[in-house]
């Protein structure tokens, strides 16, 4: 058999924080598996129509003070959007800071609550610049 992907997986210290973030961003949940006996869950979460392409949200119930402060060993996830200044307006009007903003109308990049950087690429042909991202300096590490 050919190698297949799977998904993305990435430990999250809020449940409800997290997968409300990955909402905002338009996934859903496709399927849940809580473990009582591993004291876990995992939430596949995934693009309507992509299913076949989910991040897994893992949760220890107990806490799990061994995730790093920054997550930047990770490196990030990346998804396309259809335009990109709606996508920053509405993940900003929700409270989501926009780390690396989207001054050439092509890319952007946020951070999950639990500091996962989230990259965000113009689907196509990159916008013309537009205020207010052309001129908005960059907040934080993308």
């Amino acid at each position: 058999m050919p190698l297949k992907y799977l998904h993305t997986m990435v430990r999250v210290k809020d449940l409800e924080k997290s997968m409300a973030f990955y909402e905002l961003l338009g996934l859903k949940e496709i399927k849940r598996h809580d473990s009582e006996g591993g004291r876990f869950s995992l939430i596949f979460m995934a693009a309507e129509g992509q299913e076949d392409t989910p991040i897994e949200l893992t949760y220890n119930w107990d806490g799990d003070d061994a995730l790093p402060s920054d997550s930047r060993h990770f490196g990030h996830l990346a998804y396309a959007v259809d335009d990109i200044y709606a996508t920053c307006q509405h993940l900003m009007d929700n409270g989501v800071t926009i780390n690396r903003p989207p001054r050439d109308g092509h890319m952007a990049f946020v951070r999950s609550p639990d500091n996962i950087s989230i990259e965000l690429l113009q689907h196509g042909d990159a916008l013309p610049p537009a205020e207010p991202w052309a001129s908005m300096e960059n907040t934080g590490h993308w």
